[in-house]
């Protein structure tokens, strides 16, 4: 019998430093030491976590968010740039696999960006949000599927998701197509509610079961200080409490370790890399469950960009599941009306 593959995972729900970039730095690098002391191999910190998820826009109209949203862009993460940097080489140092969200700036853009870092130090995934949520529109933009990507890392095939792309069905199933076998969500946390917190339970859970895959979720967590510190108003602070749901669930949908719903933390479980397998041989929605001749997925992975060379104006071209093409590039093109 060959010998068990076990990754040892941590998800963190920590509070941002709202008022410094590097102030939330700090708190990365040292929870990423902390981790390595219990020996993980796998880090996933919350959605937007350097320098923090913009709660300001979620209780304040546009017209009163101006000096937060031009504050947000003066601390956001350039890629490459130190915050990069430095958690590469946290990453590197340490043996392991650090998955980030961060704001990213680009010139004049903000994007709600992942990145996930493998144990040498080198940025294997590179992803922005592909549609930001409701309030989340004012503050940053759209990303594209160039970075739907699962990584192949030291310690296994590596996707992530932020937040509510989880309920986009298409987005999920074209990690599953790239053989996902740890997901890592992402969600703000301290936001909207208990009923936000079990949403994600069922969200996380039913991915886990769909994919065949671990999923490890982080979460945010807001200070009673710091609610206070971003409005005011008692009835609007309490839509910065709960939404709490730091957790790490099998393939099987179980919890490996009880979920972390208040208060900062480290959620920390072994990872039985065999239990895919054992999932899978029952039903594998990317394989023998799979129907490709009925049903597929085509994704357009070339990176959005407003400048193309002359001559280079081609049709965009779509790439389906590897299941249902030996090519790239299976040639499909889109409707195009008369």
């Amino acid at each position: 019998m060959s010998q068990k593959r076990i990754v040892r995972a941590a998800a963190v729900q920590i509070s941002p430093d709202l008022e410094s970039g590097e102030g939330t730095l700090a708190r990365v690098l040292e929870a990423i030491d902390k981790a390595a002391r219990e020996g993980v191999q796998l880090i996933v910190f919350p959605e937007t976590f350097v320098p923090y998820y913009p709660y300001f826009s979620f209780v304040r109209p546009p017209v009163q968010s101006g000096s937060d949203h031009l504050r947000l862009y003066e601390q956001a993460v350039t890629i490459p740039g130190p915050v990069t940097l430095a958690v590469a080489e946290q990453a590197r140092q340490h043996g392991m696999v650090v998955v980030l969200g961060v704001n990213e700036r680009d010139h004049g853009s903000l994007y709600n960006t992942q990145l996930i870092f493998d144990t040498e130090g080198r940025l294997a995934v590179k992803r922005r949000k592909l549609t930001p949520t409701f309030h989340e529109r004012m503050i940053w933009g759209q990303g594209d599927a160039a970075g739907l990507k699962v990584a192949q890392t030291a310690i296994g095939r590596v996707g992530a998701l932020a937040c509510w792309e989880h309920y986009n069905p298409l987005a999920r199933y074209a990690l599953m197509t790239q053989h996902e076998e740890i997901h890592c969500s992402q969600f703000p946390g301290s936001l909207v509610g208990p009923i936000f917190a079990d949403q994600i339970e069922a969200t996380i859970r039913h991915h886990a079961l769909e994919a065949g895959c671990f999923v490890v979720n982080a979460t945010g967590w807001l200070t009673d200080a710091q609610i206070a510190s971003v409005t005011a108003d008692p009835a609007l602070q309490k839509a910065l409490r709960g939404g709490c749901n730091t957790a790490i669930v099998s393939p099987e949908g179980q919890h490996l370790a009880p979920p972390l719903r208040e208060g900062e933390g480290m959620v920390i479980a072994d990872l039985d890399m065999g239990l895919i397998t054992k999932r899978k041989r029952m039903m594998d929605s990317v394989g023998h469950y799979a129907r490709p001749e009925l049903l597929s997925l085509a994704i357009n992975d070339r990176p959005a960009t407003t400048v193309s060379a002359m001559g280079e104006f081609p049709l965009p071209t779509y790439r389906s599941p590897d299941h249902a093409s030996e090519r790239d590039d299976v040639g499909l093109e889109p409707a195009v009306d008369d």
